[in-house]
C-alpha cells in the first residue's frame, strides 16, 4: 500500500500517500505508455460500446475488487461500456486522466492536490470514494513503546521526505505531547513491512492497514498501530478514491454514470461476499498472495460503505476539513478553494 502513495506522491512533486497493493488485467490490460488511443472515451456509432480507459495507482489489489468485480460479471459491458484496465506510467495516473488518455483511475485527496489546484492543475476530480476512511497510520513491533505517536521519540521512521507526509507525522507526535524533532527520519521506501520491521532497518512505517498491516498478521508479526484519523480527524480524508477527467465526464455525463452504477455494483458484490470477490481479483492478477488477498478483502469489504448508505459518497465537510489544514499551514503553493477537486453529482 504505501509503496503505491509513494509513487503517485513523488509524481505529482509534491506530497504524500493511502500501501500497495500494475500488471495484466481481465480485458485487454496494457502498459499505459501507449495503451489509450485518440479514440478512448468514445464510440462511433449508436450500436458501438463507449470506449473507457481505467488506469489503476498501482498493481492490482483490494482497493481494485470492485473494478474486477464489475468487468467480471459483465456489468460494464450491461451499461454499454467497453472498459479497458491499465497500468499507470511512472508519473501517475492524475497525469494520464488529466491528458484524456484515461477517463478515469485511483488516486488520493492528498497526492492528487497539484493536480486538482495550483499552476499546474488539470482537468480532473474524485468522482467516488473507494472506501470511506482514512485506514492508514503508524505501525510499529509490538511492545517497543509506538502504540501512540509520542512513543516515535528517539525511534528510526521510513520517511519519503514530503512536505505533507512530515507535517501530518509532527501534528500528531505534537498532539500527543511529543517533541517531533526526537523522531529519527529515515529516508526510505520499504516494499516489505515484515522485513524491514524483523531486521531493525526502520521502527516504524506508514502504512495502509488493509494491505500493509494484514500483510503482518499473516506473517504472524504482533505489531502495534495507531491510525491518524484517530489522533486529529482532519487526517479523516479520502483516500484512495476514484478519479475522472472532469472535461470528459461533462461531456459525457451518460456514461460517467453508467460507469459509476457499475463499479458501485462491483464493490457492492465484494461487501456482500468478500470471498467470492477475492477470487474474481485473484483470478485477475493470479501473481497475488492468495491468504493475503483474503483476508485483506475480509478487512476492506467492510470498509468500502462503512456507516453509509450509498458507496463512493464523499462528505465535503471531511474533504474540505483537509484541505483547510493544508491552507493553514502553508503547504501547497497556492489557497484551495472550499468543493475543490471533487464532486457527488454522477453517483446514484
Amino acid at each position: 500500500m504505501k509503496k503505491k502513495i509513494l509513487a503517485a506522491a513523488l509524481a505529482c512533486a509534491v506530497l504524500v500517500l493511502c500501501a500497495a497493493g500494475c500488471g495484466s488485467q481481465s480485458s485487454k490490460s496494457e502498459s499505459s505508455d501507449g495503451a489509450a488511443s485518440s479514440a478512448a472515451g468514445t464510440k462511433d456509432s449508436a450500436d458501438e460500446k463507449a470506449k473507457i480507459t481505467f488506469v489503476l495507482d498501482w498493481t492490482p489489489n483490494t482497493n481494485h475488487t470492485g473494478l474486477y468485480v464489475a468487468q467480471d460479471k459483465g456489468w460494464f459491458d450491461d451499461a454499454g461500456l467497453d472498459v479497458e484496465i491499465v497500468s499507470p506510467p511512472e508519473d501517475g495516473a492524475e497525469t494520464l486522466v488529466g491528458a484524456n488518455k484515461a477517463q478515469f483511475g485511483v488516486s488520493f485527496q492528498d497526492s492528487m492536490l497539484p493536480t486538482v489546484a495550483g499552476e499546474n492543475k488539470m482537468p480532473v476530480a474524485a468522482v467516488a470514494a473507494v472506501v470511506q476512511h482514512n485506514t492508514s497510520g503508524i505501525i510499529s513491533l509490538k511492545g517497543k513503546g509506538m502504540d501512540r505517536p509520542k512513543g516515535l521519540e528517539g525511534k528510526k521512521y521510513a520517511t519519503w521526505d514530503l512536505p505533507i507526509e512530515q507535517a501530518t507525522l509532527k501534528r500528531v507526535v505534537e498532539a500527543d505531547n511529543g517533541d517531533f524533532s526526537k523522531v529519527e527520519l529515515v529516508p526510505s521506501t520499504v516494499t516489505d513491512e515484515v522485513s524491514a520491521l524483523q531486521s531493525g532497518q526502520v521502527d516504524a512505517i506508514w502504512v495502509f492497514y488493509g494491505w500493509a498491516g494484514v500483510a503482518t498478521e499473516q506473517a504472524g508479526l504482533e505489531t502495534d498501530y495507531f491510525e491518524f484519523k484517530d489522533i486529529d480527524p482532519v487526517f479523516d480524508y479520502y483516500t484512495p478514491v476514484i478519479i475522472a477527467n472532469t472535461d470528459w465526464a461533462a461531456q459525457h455525463p451518460a456514461e460517467t454514470k453508467a460507469f459509476l452504477s457499475a463499479l458501485k455494483k462491483g464493490y457492492e458484490f465484494a461487501i456482500e461476499n468478500p470471498d467470492a470477490a477475492a477470487d474474481i481479483l485473484l483470478k485477475a492478477a493470479p501473481e497475488l498472495d492468495e491468504g493475503l488477498v483474503k483476508a485483506s478483502q475480509s478487512y476492506l469489504s467492510k470498509e468500502y460503505k462503512s456507516e453509509v448508505e450509498r458507496w463512493g459518497y464523499i462528505d465535503p465537510a471531511r474533504w474540505n476539513a483537509f484541505y483547510g489544514w493544508i491552507n493553514e499551514n502553508g503547504l501547497f503553493e497556492a489557497v484551495i478553494p472550499d468543493n475543490t477537486g471533487f464532486t457527488n453529482d454522477y453517483l446514484e
